[in-house]
């Protein structure tokens, strides 16, 4: 009997043990398990997934191309702080790139894509476990810009988010950020689906950058002790 080649998983598509690695640790930076400055140890890691230290050296190379690890000598890896300049910056390019990835998806939204950004923007705005207010926010906004068809757009839009994940969290849950997101999201949806390109990208623009002066206001500062 032949072999059926469909039903055959592509092995060369699985994911290496770096790429693991690599997900476990970005995921623990940006939900805030691991914190600003803390060393990340590699002996550690590779007994944890039972590895050499070769993909865990690998992981971390590729998180800190990605800003969210530093080498530093006499430390090794850590996980990097963002100063508030830096977060500003950081917010400009999100606007921007963002507000030009809503300009070529509107064009080509369907009825499918409006009814999956209300479920996340519903979902958004009935959760009550601040840990899951950043994820649903990026799901509401990503799947605003998957009809733009710019794959490589959206994977640097994921990039800067992942960025200031953790401080978003911050921000949501230290001011009355999940209340106004929510109010902004459904205004951009509504925007959205009356096909008001111009209004869109521009509160997508505002919404973010309104989103980084909270975060400014709120952010406990370096010099606080507690």
């Amino acid at each position: 009997m032949p072999l059926k080649a469909e039903v055959i998983p592509n092995l060369g598509a699985a994911p290496t043990a770096s790429d693991i690695i690599l997900k476990f640790i970005r995921e623990s930076i940006v939900d805030g398990t691991l914190d600003e400055g803390e060393p990340i140890r590699q002996d550690d890691v590779a007994r944890m997934f039972n590895v050499s230290k070769i993909p865990v050296r690998e992981a971390l190379k590729r998180l800190e191309a990605e800003g969210l690890v530093a080498f530093q000598r006499n430390k090794g890896a850590v996980v990097t702080s963002v100063s508030e300049p830096e977060i500003v910056q950081i917010f400009e390019v999100r606007a921007i790139l963002e507000s030009s990835a809503i300009r070529f998806s509107i064009p080509n939204m369907t009825e499918a894509t409006f009814e999956r950004a209300q479920a996340y923007c519903d979902a958004f705005a009935q959760e009550t476990n601040v840990a899951r207010w950043a994820e649903l926010n990026w799901q509401f906004h990503s799947c605003l810009y998957e009809d733009a068809d710019r794959p490589y757009l959206l994977s640097m839009i994921r990039s800067v988010n992942d960025r200031i994940e953790r401080y978003l969290r911050v921000q949501l849950s230290l001011s009355s950020g999940q209340e106004t997101a929510d109010r902004e999201h459904r205004q951009i949806l509504d925007l959205c689906r009356k096909r008001k390109v111009d209004e869109a990208a521009a509160l997508i623009h505002a919404h973010i950058m309104r989103a980084c002066e909270s975060l400014l206001a709120h952010r406990p500062k370096a010099t606080d002790k507690s």
